[in-house]
């Protein structure tokens, strides 16, 4: 049997279905009993999946190294906004390596994180130096108008957000939806398209589903990006996130869409198994973000596999010779992480990393420097130090 508060929802929505931008909500952000603001360990071993910032602190330590070098070269302040911070563990490296690198610009730096989960937030503040100058918000509106210069981050932020499901059936798109049988079970059903959102998303992009293709659109991701964009007043917006570009979400192989459960480290192929308790998420896309972030005047400076951008920030320069023949040193560690994240083939390089300025221009001249630098180390080094 399903939960009461979920049957309820369906039975009092219009012909008793719900679309499934609603069902995500409900089910991952209910304020009490939604997967995200449960008070359930989510990632790592003990949870449902993993994130980048949890194999190793060298994940918070490049990106530290990156925006304080882009905060000092733009003459920004020290400002940071990180939207949805998960477990802390990225504040936490992040925070450190700017300590470690500058004292002095420590004591000024500000980080702010916007969370919704009260689980989150419990964990955040467990995570964080109690040194720090952190400010947690429930929204990017409580972030005062005066602090919005500097850099807005997330990590898998927009993969988490509420899709609607389209399906091409008898040559015709139809929206997907949820409801009950017979049995009181959750099923999809189909009917008319009539969101005139969805319509324009399809036209906009120039989509032509084949018969039997899904497709998740994503409207949320499109507003909250808009918004992030027209509160930045100058700086950049850095997203981590996995993705596909409108040409490969016509593969074959992506046939049926990309929305998917994961439950304690499995993949999930049926969305509407565990309500409540398992996470649910797509892959952005990624042509349509970038086309959001530009119509509002920023600047596209990159869009790259995780593993290509972390190389050209300078994660080469982390190595340390390898001759330590403990596995469980902190050297070895590192260098093992390293190569986790910047491989071929690694599960890091599924993730694409993006950046876009706003009344500044600077990555792209940090980028280059730092991939020539990279690209010799790489050549001549690299693989005796990922051993």
């Amino acid at each position: 049997m399903i939960p009461r508060q979920l049957k309820e929802k369906i039975e009092a929505a219009p012909n008793m279905k719900l679309d499934y931008a609603k069902y995500l909500e409900e089910v991952l952000y209910h304020p009490i009993h939604g997967y995200y603001m449960k008070n359930n360990e989510k990632v790592g071993t003990k949870g449902d999946f993993i994130t980048s910032s949890n194999v190793h602190n060298i994940y918070g330590k490049i990106f530290a190294k990156l925006i304080v070098q882009y905060i000092k070269q733009a003459n920004l302040s020290p400002v940071m906004i990180e939207m949805g911070g998960g477990n802390g563990r990225f504040a936490a490296h992040f925070l450190q390596e700017v300590e470690r690198m500058d004292p002095s610009l420590y004591t000024k730096f500000e980080y702010f994180i916007v969370e919704t989960s009260p689980y989150h937030l419990l964990l955040q503040k467990e995570a964080i130096p109690n040194t720090a100058h952190v400010t947690y918000c429930r929204s990017i509106d409580e972030v005062p108008a005066n602090k919005l210069s500097g850099v807005i981050f997330s990590n898998e932020f927009f993969d988490a957000l509420p899709v609607h499901v389209v399906e091409c059936l008898n040559g015709k798109v139809q929206e997907v939806f949820v409801t009950l049988n017979q049995d009181d079970l959750l099923v999809e059903a189909r009917g008319p398209l009539r969101n005139q959102a969805i319509n324009d998303y399809l036209t906009l992009h120039e989509f032509t589903l084949k018969e039997g293709q899904r497709l998740e659109i994503p409207l949320m991701m499109l507003s909250f990006a808009k918004k992030l964009a027209n509160k930045l007043e100058k700086g950049a917006i850095i997203t981590v996130d996995y993705g596909y570009r409108f040409s490969e979400l016509l593969l074959e192989e992506h046939h049926r869409g990309s929305l998917r459960g994961y439950f304690e480290h499995s993949m999930v192929t049926d969305p509407l198994s565990h309500p409540y308790d398992m996470d649910l998420t797509t892959h952005i896309h990624l042509d349509a973000l970038e086309k959001v972030f530009i119509a509002q005047h920023l600047h596209h400076i990159c869009t790259q596999r995780q593993g290509d951008f972390l190389v050209a920030g300078g994660i080469l320069d982390f190595l340390q010779e390898n001759q330590d023949s403990n596995p469980f040193s902190e050297k070895s560690k590192q260098n093992r992480a390293i190569r986790t994240l910047i491989m071929d083939g690694s599960w890091s390089n599924s993730f694409h990393i993006m950046v876009h300025e706003k009344q500044t221009d600077v990555w792209s001249e940090l980028l280059k420097t730092k991939k020539n630098d990279s690209t010799i180390k790489s050549d001549d080094n690299c693989h005796r130090f990922l051993l």
